[in-house]
């Protein structure tokens, strides 16, 4: 089954969660092997992001949590004593 954004298809997980987000998910998690002055660019660019989209965050978190709950219900299942 393909899935679309608008008239983007889209494959992997992460470029769902890029066309989902607006932002590329680098910009927020960094990348292997980054220099420091890389990843001071980064955190500037991604302060500078929040800062125009104060809403974003909530955004971003709502989508987090809707995919965990559809996908992975395991992680937010509280264990009973019987369980542990």
């Amino acid at each position: 089954m393909n899935h679309f954004i608008t008239a983007h298809p889209v494959v992997p997980d992460a470029e769902y969660l890029e066309l989902a987000y607006g932002t590329p998910l680098d910009l927020w998690l960094g990348v292997e092997g980054e220099s420091a002055e890389e990843r001071a660019a980064r955190l500037e660019a991604a302060r500078d992001i929040l800062a125009d989209y104060p809403d974003l965050m909530g955004f971003v978190v709502r989508i987090t949590v809707a995919a965990i709950e559809t996908e992975a219900t395991d992680l937010l299942r509280c264990p009973v004593d019987g369980d542990r």
